[in-house]
C-alpha cells in the first residue's frame, strides 16, 4: 500500500535539512498511539530510530534504518526502512523528500507498507493517512517564517 503527502513550507532547503532533527520528529508524532522515542541518531544513512509504540501490554517496538541519503541543491532525499516492525506490519519503507521551490520547500512524505495480510493493509491505510496529515499542519508551523 502506498501513502504521499506533500507539504509547502516557507523556509529554503537548507533550513529545513538543519531543522530535520529529534526535536521535529517529536513534533510529528500525533497524541495516539503513544510513542516513546528510545535513540535518534539523525537522518543521514546508517542513523537508526528506535520506537515503542502503544502501552503495556500492547508495546511494540520499532527499528527503522536510514538505507540512503542523497543531496544536492534542489533535492535531499533519504529513506528510513524498517528492520524491527510490530506484529501489524511486514515490512515499511518511507521515502522522506524535500525540493527546493524558489525560496520554499517541499516536504514529501512517500511510504510503502505491507501487512501481513491484505485485510490488514487496507484497515490500516486510514489509520496511518491520519497519521501522515497530522503532520502537515506541524511542518507548517515548524517551519514558515513568521
Amino acid at each position: 500500500m502506498l501513502l504521499y503527502f506533500s507539504t509547502l513550507v516557507s523556509c529554503s532547503i537548507n533550513e529545513v535539512w538543519e531543522r530535520f532533527d529529534q526535536d521535529l520528529f517529536l513534533s510529528l508524532n500525533p497524541p495516539f498511539p503513544p510513542v516513546r522515542l528510545l535513540r535518534f541518531d539523525g537522518c543521514r544513512q546508517g542513523d537508526e530510530v528506535h520506537l515503542e509504540l502503544g502501552f503495556w501490554p500492547l508495546r511494540q517496538s520499532w527499528v527503522s534504518l536510514i538505507t540512503s541519503q542523497q543531496s544536492s541543491t534542489e533535492k535531499i532525499v533519504f529513506v528510513d526502512e524498517g528492520q524491527q516492525l510490530p506484529f501489524f506490519l511486514r515490512s515499511w519503507r518511507h521515502e522522506h523528500r524535500l525540493e527546493q521551490q524558489k525560496d520554499h520547500t517541499i516536504i514529501i512524505d512517500a511510504i510503502e507498507y505491507h501487512a501481513p495480510i491484505r485485510l490488514l493493509e487496507w484497515i490500516l491505510w486510514p489509520i496511518l493517512w491520519w497519521q501522515f496529515r497530522y503532520r502537515q499542519p506541524v511542518y507548517r508551523r515548524y517551519f514558515n517564517k513568521e
